[in-house]
């Protein structure tokens, strides 16, 4: 008898790809006449952008056959070579939306940030099911695991890059959080954030002026009131695809952390659910993958990823709707990048193959009108015959 491996989710799968294709008609219609004038071609952009995507689709069908257990083997050195890459950013990087962000390596410009939030994903996955007898434990179950997102996320807050660095502090507490660690203990925790964070804040009185205008007056920036005006403009079934105003010199970042307020002034309201409704089911399922994940280790890692993701996907949203303060965050596989596309691919990638270790998605081999035989227990890459 063949014996053959389940199905991955292709709810993730195919939700992924369309978000993808989205984003390559948006950029292009964002970045045009920007691309024009810069570089004299409208659809220099568009070619750049197209190329991270197209690597990015191959980065998933890559690392969805890599089995996910395989990756507790190396958590520990990958995070180490991250907040390395940290240090070196920090040291040497080049400049990148007023914070030092990148590196640039033969040519090519990377957000060593963006490895380091996963790697700190799957390290803190592997650490929690490594002290799951001490977990509960203050000093040696709780401390080790804060002391990492602490190193990560600081690391990122010296960029100065806040927004990113609360993000991964808040994706790093939500796995932990799963991991069960004592309520008390996070609480603790959340308190100092906090403190720290306001400190953080008064340090740079930007941002805290930023942060007092929103909230006390509801006064919107430039970026933030262009953005509002696409989404106006658009209003229920959009200008149609290319029919953008904004992205003419009017709203900054259109085809990067505002490319969300693109998609509103082209596709309205509809076209703005419909996105949402993507990342939705990636939530969803990835939750799903994560309750019928055959180890602690898958659930922990499918927690994490489907929390970066979904978690980015909301705050670029509710900034760009004003919603929140004004941010420097990417909507995942739609806004123009490379480091983000890249890393955000490969995890999706990972995410496929726990899922194709659940029972969710059986492939069955069988006879026309004979029952296929029941899979063979819920192990690890349970088996159908």
């Amino acid at each position: 008898m063949t014996r053959k491996r389940n199905h991955i989710d292709l709810g993730i799968l195919t939700a992924v790809l369309v978000l993808m294709v989205i984003g390559l008609g948006v950029v292009y219609s964002a970045s045009s006449t920007w691309a024009w004038e810069r570089y004299g071609e409208s659809s220099k952009l568009l070619e750049v952008h197209a190329a991270k995507v197209l690597i990015g689709i191959l980065a998933i069908f890559i690392f969805m056959h890599i089995d996910y257990k395989w990756y507790r083997r190396i958590t520990k050195p990958a995070l180490i070579a991250g907040v390395i890459a940290l240090c070196v950013t920090l040291l040497f990087g080049g400049e990148m939306k007023g914070a030092v962000r990148a590196l640039s390596i033969g040519g090519f410009s990377l957000q060593p940030s963006e490895f380091a939030k996963y790697a700190l994903v799957f390290h803190l996955a592997a650490l929690v099911v490594a002290k799951r007898e001490t977990i509960r434990d203050f000093k040696k179950g709780f401390v080790p695991l804060m002391v990492w997102i602490g190193v990560v996320a600081g690391l990122v807050f010296l960029q100065p890059n806040f927004s990113n660095g609360a993000m991964i502090a808040m994706t790093g507490f939500i796995l932990v959080f799963t991991g069960r660690v004592r309520w008390s203990h996070m609480g603790l925790v959340i308190a100092c954030g906090a403190v720290v964070g306001f400190l953080v804040l008064a340090a740079a009185p930007y941002r805290l002026e930023r942060i007092k205008s929103f909230l006390l007056t509801g006064e919107l920036n430039y970026q933030l009131r262009q953005g509002i005006i696409a989404f106006g403009n658009g209003g229920i079934l959009g200008l149609g695809p290319g029919q953008t105003r904004q992205s003419d010199f009017f709203l900054p970042e259109s085809y990067g952390d505002f490319v969300y307020s693109v998609i509103g002034e082209e596709y309205g309201l509809i076209g703005s659910l419909i996105v949402m409704f993507l990342f939705l089911v990636i939530m969803l399922r990835g939750l799903k993958t994560a309750k019928y994940a055959p180890d602690e280790f898958g659930r922990l890692l499918a927690v994490g990823i489907t929390s970066c993701i979904t978690l980015y996907a909301l705050v670029n949203a509710g900034v760009t709707l004003g919603l929140l303060p004004t941010t420097g965050l990417p909507m995942p596989f739609v806004s123009y990048g490379g480091s983000a596309m890249l890393v955000s691919s490969v995890a999706v990638g990972v995410l496929l193959n726990i899922s194709s270790h659940t029972d969710l998605h059986p492939r069955v081999n069988g006879t026309p009108g004979v029952p296929p035989m029941e899979p063979k227990g819920t192990a690890v890459g349970a088996v159908y015959s």
